[in-house]
């Protein structure tokens, strides 16, 4: 089974077969991969630090020689995602209309300007999101920041009563989820320890399995205001059926939301199709808009209306937390103290956003603009796969008969992002990741023994994919070597 076949299924096909040929374990197949990749290209509008800059104590080059420096292999953006070229001129152009127009910068349109005029950028940043989320535009506001956005929506949909007050999530959430569930329902006078509802993994690869979540559900319904669950967890990579358990919830009258801070650039989402009541995510790992950089969040439109009533003639719409940047722009300056909310996503805004903030991330989606979130999507499911099936591929001369480490992510591409999660054996990770340091090799863990890798389709290659596994076994024979020793 040749590259040229593997390249057809990238484009075309089913992803990469775990049982792939044996000249896939050779620097040349993986170069003949990326030699026939239609998105090799998007790899350019990425700045990939150099192993050098990652080793130097200083930002800027000390050493001529570091001009020669090969690139870092760089699997890291599940945590935190690489600066697209764009993002300097973009910011600067900002930075320029800023220093020279002042004030004047939020109405007007500069013909050598990047941007819209600063009073519109989130809009532009709204649009250019929608259809990476697959949402309509006006369900998307790109705003505040993951944790103080899941406020704001819980603000607004979690209306607990004497009967219905409890929250369901995973047990195994991410802790800055846990702690806003748990403090939204103490701030409505509940106990959070018998208002939280935890799903809890079966076994020790820590999965939850669509029936489990919606036998919890049918379990719990009678006392369920609010269900919310990461559309990919954070721990093991697991992609959960966010269609199935939506429709579940909604047979019971329950709304539920959604955290795609892992999903949101990596999966094909279609949160609108989908009923999705809300979704909340971050923008600086896959969306590659920089460190704690500004959010997002989505509003069905059903839940985004306003509406006028006929006997009151004042507009109805879904209780929230106000500010003024999420009044109708039409009478936004009018400071008459009557808060009518813009239609959609918008009408949740509280204060103006800032515009170098969104600037970043507009650099960034522009970059997924070139683009389809369906191309990405093939691509990202061949280089996961190609990455599991090197590892699964160890060779036995190299380590012991059982290999010291298991993979927690579904095997099921369907059922997983771009990231596997491996689990190590107790007293290694700490050799293993001083080893991959120091041939340049960034990937994140989880203490105390997982790693998380994550191949990006927009900048990673399948020679990255290729030179990361022969690193990671030679630095798990010598972390076993050691430990026996």
């Amino acid at each position: 089974m040749g590259s040229r076949h593997h390249v057809e299924q990238i484009k075309h096909g089913p992803p990469l077969a775990a049982d792939v040929d044996i000249r896939a374990n050779s620097r040349g197949y993986a170069e003949s991969l990326d030699a026939h990749d239609p998105l090799r290209h998007l790899r350019h509008e990425f700045i990939i630090p150099s192993k050098a800059d990652l080793k130097r104590p200083t930002l800027s080059p000390t050493d001529p020689q570091e001009a020669h420096s090969p690139p870092s292999i760089y699997l890291c953006g599940n945590s935190l995602g690489l600066q697209p070229r764009k993002t300097r001129q973009r910011v600067s152009s900002f930075l320029t209309a800023w220093s020279t127009k002042g004030v004047t910068g939020h109405f007007r349109n500069h013909s050598d300007s990047t941007l819209p005029p600063f009073m519109d950028v989130d809009d532009y940043a709204a649009k250019l999101m929608a259809p990476i989320v697959g949402a309509q535009e006006d369900e998307v506001a790109v705003m505040g920041t993951l944790t103080s956005n899941l406020h704001l929506v819980m603000a607004a949909f979690y209306q607990p009563t004497r009967e219905k007050y409890k929250i369901m999530l995973e047990g195994k959430s991410f802790p800055s989820d846990h702690y806003a569930v748990e403090s939204q329902i103490s701030q409505h006078g509940f106990d959070a320890k018998d208002a939280m509802i935890m799903i809890e993994p079966q076994d020790d690869k820590a999965i939850i399995t669509t029936e489990q979540i919606l036998e919890a559900i049918d379990i719990h319904a009678d006392r369920t205001a609010l269900i919310l669950l990461p559309a990919i967890q954070f721990y093991t990579g697991q992609y959960l059926d966010i269609a199935t358990i939506t429709r579940h919830a909604h047979s019971k009258e329950i709304l539920i939301g959604w955290d795609c801070a892992h999903a949101a650039g990596n999966v094909g989402l279609r949160l609108h199709d989908w009923d999705v009541d809300f979704a909340v995510w971050c923008n600086y790992k896959y969306l590659n808009s920089g460190p704690g950089s500004i959010g997002a969040l989505f509003v069905h439109e059903k839940h985004g209306r306003v509406d006028m009533s006929a006997s009151t003639r004042e507009e109805r719409y879904r209780p929230r937390l106000c500010g003024w940047w999420g009044a109708d722009k039409q009478t936004r300056f009018e400071m008459d103290n009557k808060f009518v909310p813009r239609p959609g996503a918008a009408g949740y805004q509280l204060s103006n956003p800032s515009i170098l903030d969104l600037t970043a991330c507009i650099a960034s989606l522009e970059v997924f603009h070139m683009t389809s979130m369906a191309d990405l999507r093939r691509k990202s499911i061949s280089l996961t796969k190609y990455l599991e099936s090197l590892l699964l591929r160890f060779p036995i001369d190299a380590l012991p008969e059982d290999k010291p480490f298991t993979i927690l992510t579904p095997k099921n591409s369907d059922e997983r992002g771009a990231q596997l999660s491996v689990r190590l054996e107790p007293g290694l990770l700490d050799v293993i990741l001083k080893e991959l340091d120091s041939n340049g090799v960034v990937v994140d863990e989880r203490k105390p023994d997982v790693v998380r890798i994550a191949p990006a389709p927009l900048y990673n290659s399948f020679v990255d994919v290729w030179e990361f596994s022969q690193i990671f076994l030679e630095a798990c024979r010598k972390a076993v070597k050691q430990r026996e020793s």
